[in-house]
C-alpha cells in the first residue's frame, strides 16, 4: 500500500484520536526511515523518544528472533529467567531495589500512585501544572493540562496541582493526607521545560521533611536521553519511586516503576498485577537495549552530540529574533518560537526530516541516541532554510 491507501483505511477502521502526520512509515535503518511512497527521512523524533537505538539495530533483531523461538509470553503466574535478570540489572544501574513491570508510561505512573498510597496510607497526590503523566483516567487527572482532562469529567479526587519550578508552592500545599509529590524530571509534553536550578533538590528536601514520597516520572528522560542514564543523576537527587517506559525497550512496549525495598514491601500479593507486564520477549529486548546503551557509550554520545546540537540551535537563536529559547539536556531539546510552529514540522518533513511540536510553540528534538554530528548538520541546514521563510 502507498501512503494514501494506508491513510484511507485508517480513517475508515481506526478511532480518530491521533493528529497524525500524512505519511505511512514502513521500514528503517538506524536514524533513517522510509514511508510507503519510498520517501526517506532522518528521524529526530524517535517515536516520541522511544527508539534510542534507532531502527533495526542488529542486537535487537537477534534478541527478538532468539527469544521468540524460545518463549514469548507466560503471564505472571510463573517465574521467568528473563524477567528476574532484567530486574537485577535495573537494581544495579539505579538506586532502587525492586521493580514492577508494566506496559506503558501511564501504567507505570498509575502503579506508582497506588504504591505511594498503600505505603503511606494517605490519598493525596501533588503534581504540577503543564505536566503530562498518561492517558488513563487517573494519570490524566494527575496531568496538569486541562485540554487532556475536560472531556472526561468527573475525574477522580485526591489530586492537587501547583506550578512547575515553584518549590514553595509544594511546601505550602502539603497536608496531613499528602501521600506523594509526582513530578517529571523535565517536562516533556509541556515543551521540554527544564526545572530551575536546585528545584528538584528543594522538592526532595520538602518531601523528606514532611514524610511525603517523591515520585519522579522518567518516562521520557530515562535511559541516557539527557546524557545520564537517568535524569535523577543529572539533578543529583534520589527519588523514592521512579517510573520508566519509552526508551526502556528500544521500541518494544515495556515499562515499570522502581522503589526501595522498604517502600516496595507495602505491596501484598494481589495488590497489583499485569497480564503482559514483564513478558519474556519484552524483558529480553529491554536487557539488550540497556546493554547496548552501555557498550556503545550512548549516554556519552547523548551528552556530546546533544551539546553540539544545542550549540547549533543557539546559533540559530542568535540569527532569528522569533526564537525565544533553546533548552534541554542531552538529546532532549527544544526550540521555542514566538508563534505556532506546526508548519515548521510540516516543512521539515517535506525536506526529509521528522521532528515534533509540543507545548504551545516548542519544536521538540529527541533523535535516536546513535545520531551523528554529520546527521545533525544536515538537519540544521534544512531547519535554517525553513526559518528563512518565516
Amino acid at each position: 500500500m502507498n501512503n494514501k491507501e494506508t491513510i484511507d483505511l485508517d480513517s475508515k477502521y481506526i478511532m480518530q484520536t491521533y493528529g497524525r502526520q500524512p505519511i505511512a512509515l514502513t521500514h528503517g535503518k538506524g536514524a533513517v526511515i522510509w514511508d510507503a511512497d519510498g520517501n526517506e527521512y532522518l528521524d529526530f523524533f524517535a517515536g516520541i523518544a522511544v527508539n534510542v537505538l534507532g531502527q533495526s539495530h542488529p542486537k535487537v533483531i537477534e534478541t527478538l528472533q532468539k527469544q521468540a523461538e524460545k518463549l514469548i509470553h507466560t503471564s505472571n503466574v510463573y517465574f521467568t529467567e528473563e524477567q528476574v535478570k532484567l530486574a537485577k540489572k535495573l537494581s544495579e544501574i539505579t538506586v532502587f531495589d525492586k521493580v514492577f513491570f508494566a506496559n506503558s508510561g501511564a501504567e507505570a505512573n498509575e502503579g506508582a500512585i497506588k504504591l505511594a498510597r498503600k505505603y503511606t496510607g494517605k490519598g493525596e497526590i501533588i503534581s504540577t501544572n503543564n505536566s503530562f503523566h498518561g492517558r488513563t483516567i487517573v494519570t490524566v487527572t494527575a496531568t496538569g493540562q486541562d485540554k487532556y482532562k475536560e472531556p472526561f469529567k468527573p475525574l477522580p479526587s485526591g489530586f492537587k496541582h501547583v506550578d512547575y519550578g515553584d518549590s514553595d508552592a509544594i511546601a505550602n500545599i502539603i497536608g496531613n493526607d499528602t501521600a506523594a509529590v509526582l513530578v517529571e524530571a523535565i517536562q516533556g509534553e509541556g515543551g521540554i521545560i527544564v526545572p530551575p536550578k536546585n528545584y528538584l533538590k528543594e522538592v526532595e528536601a520538602i518531601c523528606r521533611e514532611n514524610n511525603v514520597l517523591l515520585i519522579l516520572d522518567e518516562v521520557q528522560t530515562g535511559f541516557a536521553r539527557t546524557g545520564e542514564m537517568f535524569a535523577y543523576e543529572l539533578f543529583e537527587i534520589k527519588p523514592d519511586i521512579m517510573t520508566i517506559a519509552k526508551a526502556f525497550g528500544g521500541g518494544y512496549p515495556i515499562a515499570g516503576f522502581l522503589a526501595t525495598d522498604k517502600i516496595a514491601s507495602a505491596f501484598d500479593y494481589g495488590d497489583h498485577g499485569s497480564t503482559f507486564g514483564g513478558n519474556p520477549l519484552g524483558c529480553a529486548v529491554a536487557m539488550v537495549t540497556i546493554e547496548t546503551i552501555e557498550s556503545e557509550k550512548l549516554a556519552e554520545n547523548s551528552k556530546n552530540t546533544g551539546k553540539y546540537l544545542k550549540e547549533k540551535f543557539n546559533e540559530l537563536k542568535d540569527k532569528y529574533d522569533f526564537i525565544i529559547d533553546v533548552r534541554g539536556h542531552g538529546l532532549f531539546l527544544a526550540i521555542e518560537l514566538n508563534q505556532e510552529c506546526g508548519f515548521v514540522v510540516d516543512k521539515m518533513r517535506e525536506k526529509g526530516f521528522l521532528i515534533n511540536a509540543t507545548g504551545k510553540n516548542a519544536l521538540r528534538f529527541a533523535p535516536p541516541l546513535i545520531i551523528t554530528k554529520e546527521q545533525v548538520d544536515k538537519m540544521i541546514i534544512a531547519l535554517n532554510e525553513v526559518f528563512l521563510q518565516i
